[in-house]
């Protein structure tokens, strides 16, 4: 909807005059005006809030205090960096199994232990997402990656399904585990992409506190 012009103005700076009249008018005219509601019903909220959005911060201080605080934390960062020694380990014995058709068991197991460790960052995971943000799964901040984690989990747990059912051909059981391994990539990367940006926002706060500071003195 196009705005009505601006009101004349009897000061002496006319432009910078008009122009306050106009975006006041704006302003107060927004809420009030139903096009222009209609409008943000249509295609979403305004750009600022969506911006606004965008720039939460990962953690509320309240969280973040929690975060700092709980063992689960140390308990995260020790099952991570093991179970992707464990993927990268057993992503090379299943690569050798397919390219040559030797270390079948030696696959299996290690594909097994993967799983497992797989089971044990997922459970002490959802205790720690509870710990800091008062539920299990689905947290705001980790809410994608959560979903995306539901996929991982149904990959290899099909895969165990597969072995102790004795389901398909080895090779077949190999290639799942294969699915099973891009899924786990992705997201894993999802979850460093998410810690670098709160190491980047906690930096970012210790910067400002810290700018605050020298301001005062």
């Amino acid at each position: 909807m196009v705005l009505p012009g601006p009101t004349p103005s009897h000061h002496s700076l006319s432009g910078l005059s008009n122009k306050l009249y106009y975006c006041c008018d704006g302003k107060f005219t927004f809420l009030t005006d139903p096009m222009r509601r209609q409008n943000v019903a249509a295609f979403g909220e305004p750009r600022s809030r969506q911006v606004k959005r965008a720039l939460r911060p990962l953690y509320s201080a309240e969280e973040k205090r929690r975060r700092d605080e709980t063992s689960w934390t140390r308990v995260q960062g020790i099952l991570a960096p093991i179970q992707f020694l464990a993927f990268a380990i057993s992503l090379g014995l299943v690569l050798r199994y397919l390219a040559t058709g030797e270390g079948f068991w030696i696959a299996t197991c290690s594909v097994v232990i993967k799983t497992l460790l797989l089971y044990a960052i997922m459970i002490t995971g959802s205790i720690w997402e509870r710990v800091v943000f008062g539920r299990y799964l689905f947290a705001r901040a980790f809410f994608w990656e959560d979903v995306f984690s539901m996929l991982v989990l149904a990959l290899h747990t099909a895969y165990l399904a597969a072995i102790i059912g004795d389901i398909g051909s080895p090779q077949q059981q190999m290639m799942l585990a294969l699915a099973a391994y891009a899924s786990y990539a992705i997201n894993a990367t999802q979850f460093l992409l998410k810690f670098r940006a709160a190491r980047l926002q906690d930096q970012a706060g210790r910067l400002t506190a810290q700018f605050a500071v020298e301001e005062v003195k």
